[in-house]
């Protein structure tokens, strides 16, 4: 039983977006937030280690930052409610709404051997959505996902998956992955405004606290 006073905990997901237009094509809340967040990142340096020496405070842009995690998801409670499509097909919708992200639709996949039937000499790849990793309102962040794995762990009578954990390498993607004006570049701009802001109001300490040291 949640307390009234107890506040709201808020779901993390993955928001696909049409590129153009903005629209919300799909929304997958994650069902579980998962208890650890592990993020790195690459600094874009000029030249490397072995680079020119006066080149070496020189930043060609921001990090490549990548971001994993493992996501919980598990059908026990719409089980024991009855709830469909949980007791006829188990966590599998959940699961295909995950995958669909790293797959081209069946209509696309069509159209191109259609145009390759025809003789078409390049046949450009098929486009996805614009997948945005959401973790808060402070972290709005398009990416790409590097990594997919899922461990199904537990089945119903009928062998569908009751219970699963996915895992997930995002690549956050920034103002050098895109086009200009893309609406992915423009999510990765507030982004990299809100860190700005947030390293702005930290304040921990004082110089006399490193021990007062000169810069001469």
């Amino acid at each position: 039983m949640a307390f009234p006073r107890s506040p709201r905990v808020l779901k993390g997901g993955i928001v696909l977006l049409d590129a153009v237009t903005g629209r919300v094509l799909r929304f997958i809340v994650l069902q579980y937030n998962p208890d650890t967040v592990t993020r790195t990142l690459q600094v874009q340096g000029v030249g490397g280690e072995s680079g020119d020496r006066s080149e070496a405070l020189r930043l060609k842009g921001p990090p490549v930052e990548t971001i994993k995690l493992d996501a919980e998801i598990d059908a026990t409670d719409q089980l024991e409610l009855v709830k469909k499509p949980t007791t006829t097909d188990g966590v599998y919708p959940h699961l295909a709404a995950l995958e669909m992200i790293v797959y081209p639709s069946v209509t696309q996949l069509r159209d191109a051997e259609a145009l390759a039937l025809k003789g078409s000499i390049e046949i450009a790849p098929a486009e996805a959505p614009l997948t945005v990793f959401v973790w808060s309102r402070n972290r709005v962040v398009p990416v790409r996902l590097t990594e997919f794995s899922v461990t199904e762990e537990a089945f119903d009578p009928q062998l569908n998956p009751t219970r699963a954990k996915v895992s997930l390498g995002m690549r956050v993607l920034s103002g050098n992955d895109l086009a200009p004006g893309h609406r992915g570049a423009s999510l990765f701009t507030a982004y990299h405004q809100k860190k700005e802001s947030f390293a702005t109001t930290f304040s921990l300490g004082t110089l006399e606290s490193l021990g007062g040291p000169k810069f001469e």
